[in-house]
């Protein structure tokens, strides 16, 4: 794929779809910048595997729901490398309960780090680079942030917010030549996944037009496309790449 940009920031990126999302736009030749909140040593060891490979990468441990640190982390970056070309707000957590369990601050926990987070990391790389009216952000949203999921309604607000957001930002940047868009994964074969019986697996798969889950390479390209230059007429879109999931 080719890319105009140099650099992407990429929150998240310790650990999963983040890790392999970094790799990935490593591998087309961009620099990338590793975020952690608490995953030091996975962060470290993503580094020195990209440039044992021949690629270029930083790492920077910052909490994106800390809106002081992800602002001096974009200021950090541009001191380092003069622009920050991409965005990949990956970032995020989980706090699952029955909503008639949840408690207001089970509910402002996840939005604040999954939503709130996206919209400070989508601010601030709009006012660096419409300097240059150049640049391309990819917010990772979630498939129940479009068709809800019971037990996760702090989880489905934050993700649909995301989608609807990425939106907006989209047509408040375009005229400045930087582009939004959102992917929506489906279920991704991760660590989180790997721990299911194979019965649970089975049952999910059932659900699925292509009778498995994703594999995180195929959110990290998907991803990379909607940043590149390929998709340079694109944006305010989301790319589901649930293996035809939500349509069933």
């Amino acid at each position: 794929m080719k890319f105009s940009g140099k650099n992407v920031l990429v929150t998240g990126s310790s650990r999963g779809i983040g890790a392999e999302i970094v790799k990935t736009l490593a591998s087309f030749g961009l620099k990338v910048w590793i975020n952690y909140r608490s995953g030091a040593v996975e962060a470290d060891s993503i580094k020195d595997e990209i440039e044992a490979n021949g690629g270029r990468a930083a790492v920077i441990g910052f909490d994106v729901s800390d809106e002081a640190a992800f602002v001096d982390a974009i200021k950090t970056i541009i001191a380092s490398d003069g622009e920050l070309s991409y965005l990949v707000n990956n970032a995020g957590i989980t706090n699952d309960k029955l909503a008639l369990r949840m408690k207001t601050e089970d509910f402002m926990s996840v939005i604040n780090a999954n939503l709130t987070s996206t919209f400070i990391g989508s601010r601030e790389f709009f006012k660096a680079a419409r300097k240059k009216k150049f640049g391309a952000v990819v917010n990772i949203a979630s498939i129940v942030g479009e068709t809800g999921n019971a037990g996760q309604t702090n989880y489905t607000a934050s993700k649909g917010g995301v989608i609807a957001m990425t939106k907006s930002f989209a047509i408040e940047a375009a005229t400045s030549g930087i582009r939004y868009n959102s992917v929506t994964p489906g279920f991704i074969a991760t660590e989180m996944t790997n721990v299911l019986s194979d019965d649970v697996k089975a049952g999910i798969n059932s659900k699925i037009p292509m009778n498995r889950m994703g594999e995180p390479r195929e959110i990290a390209e998907a991803t990379a496309f909607l940043l590149s230059d390929h998709a340079s007429y694109i944006t305010g879109e989301t790319l589901k790449v649930n293996g035809g999931m939500n349509m069933a």
